[in-house]
Parts: structure tokens; sequence; C-alpha cells
């Protein structure tokens, strides 16, 4: 089969054919066609019921029932994608700024949100490695120099995702330049050509799974733990740095990628001795090939890892110097475009603007959500109807809301709305409670990244899927074992890890 394709002008083996832009696109089911079509007629009639209509008894004040009318009617858009997301973010944005839920200078101001130039300026890094060409390099070098049987493969990529992670803060970005590697694997250990194998389905759900979850062990992993920072410093005018992340979340990636690993490998996908060998004769020469072609490494690209190694270094010892993530980030970004010195120019920044709009709207409704003291308001209902006293064990607000927090990845496209609607009800059960500051808030934001159970939970969920080497059950199979796993695991780390680092309380 392998040859006759060859014949016909296609090489399993050619990276070229796995590019994005190569690859099919998934079509909306019949179900998300008609949720797409009512999401728009239902977002303003939810919008008109709430705002006009309907009595809400525990809502005190006209801005409360803006703010609440505009958060359900954009939930609705977001998740029906009705219209484009940074549409739904500008709509958001107008309504909050029309109904006076806040002042139009506090609403506009959130484009220019400190963490809005951390994301802007992650991207000019992140940019810099994919220009130089130096994530591709350490990429293909690591699979070579470590990956000669199959296991030796998927740790290797445990580790590639574990080194992208601390530099690339999109995780879109990172399935971007790992899946042509990936999808060549794939190929020389005979799952190409629609075959599909236990090593293929391994190789890529692996990926998926630490191309997210690899990200916590980061505060710039990604733009939603920036987004959580900003919420705990608008809740308590202090936050944590990078460090205090590193130590609390590091070692919990460093477990969920391995247990990930267990569970596919032994569990749910156990190979054959035939699929943990090569099917294609030196399939990895072409890897080998391919690193070769690239030639030796250039000036352009030491500079690139001496900058990304300065502001990582910077990042990681910002305790002692002071400045914050996003001044750091500034500032190797001055250094990446500055002309003479730096790697890359303006135009070879691939900044998607329009996930800047989308987190936007994120923070305006946010800002809209401060203003009101709503997510306070909310957490007071939905706890007094569970029955659920101001006297209530500790152990039983963090079981609930760590629960809430993990398994609405099935629902929600976006980590940033995961974000923006339970960090929030965390902190404000931190404070209805009397608990101590990020106690509840931190376990939260620290399950951010589980986003990998379907196709639609994430774009590297959906980019993923469109390679063919596996079915929604095997990737349903494999996402939701993990995620239980996950929140068994993070109850663990709240009476371990969390409480010995001063966070919180034990849950015993």
């Amino acid at each position: 089969m392998t040859e006759e394709r060859t014949v016909r002008g296609y090489d399993p083996l050619d990276m070229n054919n796995y590019r994005i832009e190569k690859l099919p696109k998934m079509e909306k089911s019949g179900f998300e066609k008609w949720m797409a079509r009512l999401g728009g007629p239902l977002a303003i009639i939810l919008f008109v019921l709430f705002n006009w209509i309907l009595e809400v008894p525990f809502l005190q004040t006209p801005a409360e029932k803006s703010m609440l009318a505009i958060f359900i009617a954009g939930l609705v858009l977001w998740m029906t994608e009705a219209i484009p997301n940074y549409l739904t973010s500008l709509v958001i944005i107008l309504a909050i700024v029309l109904t006076e839920v806040v002042p139009q200078k506090t609403a506009f101001a959130q484009l220019g949100h400190p963490v809005m130039w951390l994301n802007i300026l992650s991207f000019v890094l992140a940019s810099m490695l994919v220009k130089t060409r130096v994530a591709k390099r350490f990429a293909l070098w690591f699979v070579l120099r470590f990956g000669h049987s199959a296991q030796g493969i998927f740790f290797s990529f445990i580790i590639i995702n574990l080194v992208l992670s601390a530099f690339i803060s999109a995780t879109t970005a990172k399935a971007t330049i790992l899946l042509p590697i990936f999808m060549v694997i794939c190929a020389i250990y005979g799952a190409s050509d629609g075959k599909r194998n236990n090593f293929g389905r391994n190789l890529v759900l692996q990926n998926l799974f630490e191309i997210n979850i690899t990200a916590t062990g980061f505060l710039t992993g990604s733009g939603a733990h920036l987004l959580a920072i900003s919420l705990f410093m608008g809740a308590y005018g202090s936050t944590i740095g990078y460090s205090d992340w590193f130590v609390a979340c590091f070692p919990l990636t460093i477990i969920m990628a391995l247990l990930g690993w267990i569970v596919a490998t032994k569990l749910i996908f156990p190979m054959k001795k035939e699929e943990q060998v090569p099917q294609i004769e030196g399939g990895l020469e072409r890897l080998r090939s391919e690193l070769s072609a690239m030639g030796r490494m250039t000036g352009e690209e030491y500079k690139a890892v001496a900058i990304f190694l300065g502001v990582l270094i910077l990042w990681s010892t910002d305790k002692l110097h002071g400045l914050d993530a996003t001044t750091v980030a500034f500032l190797g970004a001055v250094i990446a475009l500055m002309p003479g010195i730096g790697v890359v120019k303006w135009n070879d920044v691939d900044i998607p603007w329009h996930l800047m709009l989308f987190s936007a709207g994120a923070y305006t409704l946010g800002a809209g959500l401060d203003a009101t003291s709503l997510p306070g308001t909310l957490v007071d209902v939905f706890f007094n109807s569970l029955g659920i006293s101001d006297d209530a064990p500790f152990a039983l607000l963090y079981v609930i809301l760590t629960f809430m927090m993990m398994f609405s990845g099935l629902i929600f496209e976006s980590k940033t709305m995961r974000t923006l609607i339970f960090v929030p009800i965390a902190l404000g059960v931190e404070q209805k409670f009397g608990l101590p500051q990020l106690s509840l808030s931190f376990p939260v934001a620290m399950l951010i990244e589980h986003v990998y159970v379907l196709p639609f939970n994430s774009k590297p969920a959906a980019l993923l899927y469109n390679t063919n080497q596996y079915s929604w059950s095997d990737t349903f199979r494999f996402g939701i074992t993990m995620m239980t796993l996950c929140w068994l695991l993070i109850l663990v780390w709240g009476e371990t890890v969390l409480k010995w680092l001063g966070y919180t309380p034990g849950l015993l």
C-alpha cells in the first residue's frame, strides 16, 4: 500500500503532507449546525427575559440584572458559536457599556490589560522560535536521540511538550509544531493511509493530553493562567508569582503525564509486539534527513535560544528581582524585535488577533462581574439551594468546586470561559466562608488545561482529531479516564503538597 501511494505521488514520510492546511477539516455535525442556528435567537430571548421581564429575587440593582443577562447571553453565543467568538466578545463589551454595568473607560481599557500584553508578547517570543525553527530542530533531535523504541518515543514527547510549554503559551502553536513530526512517526510504525493501530492511538492521544496538561506546570503556559492571576489580584490585591506556580504545579504535571502514559499504553491501548517496531524500513532515517536538511544551527537560532533562556531565568527568579512576568516578556520581545540584535521582524510575528479580541471581551465580562459582585451573589444562592451552611467543612467545598471545574471541560470549548466562570466562584466561596486566600481558587485554576476528552473541547483536540488516528470512542475512553484520575489526584494534592505549601488547610 505504501509503495502504491508513493508511486501516485504521496509519501507517508513526507512532513509536508501533514501541514495543517492539508488536513481534512472537521465538519460540524447536524446537532452543532442546529445549535448555531438557534444560538442567536436564544441569546436575544434570554437577554430580554433576564434584563427586563423576569424578576429574580436575589438581584437587587439594575446593574446586577443587566450583568446576569449579558453573562447568560454571552455563554449561549460562545457555546453555540452562532457568531464568531471574537464577535461575541465585541457584542459583550458593547452591551456592558450600553447598560452602564461599568463605565466606558473601564470596559474599553481591558484591551490594554497587563495580561493582554503578556499574551501578545508571548506570541512574539513563540514566533521567534517558529521562525528560526529552533522548536522543530529540538523536537526532531530529541526524538532521534532518545526515540529508538516505541516507549522511548512516548517518553521523548513528554519531555518535548514540557520544554515547549515553558516557552510557548499557546497550546495550538505547540500542536502545530509537533503534528507533522508525530504523524511521520505514526507512518513509520504502520499507522498511516487511514490505517489505525494502537501505536498511533497512543502517540496522538498522549500528545493531545500532554500538549494541554504540560502547560499546567508553568504560569506562562497558557493565557488562561494569566487571567486567573489577574482575578486573584482583583480579589485580594496580591497574587502568586512564576516560581510559586512552578513549585506547586510542575510536579503535578510530571505525575499526570506519566499517569497518562501508563493508562494509555498499559490499560486502554495496549500494543501488540508488531506495533512496537517500525513497519517502514529506514523510517527514522527520514527524520534524520529532515534534521540534516536544516543544516547547522545558525546565529539566529543561537540568539533565539539565548533570548528565551534569559526570559525563562528572569521569570523563574521573579522573587529576587521583583519584575513581573509581563515586564520580563516586554524585555524579551523588545530584544527579539530590535534591528541588528533581534531575530524577528514585526511581519514575522503571528499574533491571533481574533483570540486577543475574544480575551478582551472575557476580561470585560470579568470586570462587570466584579463591579456587580454577581459571583458572590450566585455563590450564596447556589450553596443555600444545596443546603450547605456557613460552617460547611473545607473538604466538601474543595470536592464540589474542583469537580465542577474539572468536568466542565466536557462542555466548554474555551479555557478562558471556564476560568472566568469558576475562578470567581471559588474566590466568592473563599470570601463567603472565611477561608484562606487562594485555598480554593488556586486548585481550581490548576485544572484549567483539562480540555482533551472530545474533539470540540479545545482547538488542539479539534486539530488532532483531523489526523484520523483515533475515533470519538477512543478519545472519550482515554480522556474521561484521565479526567477522573486527575480529579482524584488534585484531591490528594490538596491534602499533601498544597497543604505543605500553605495554600489549603488540608482535606482530612
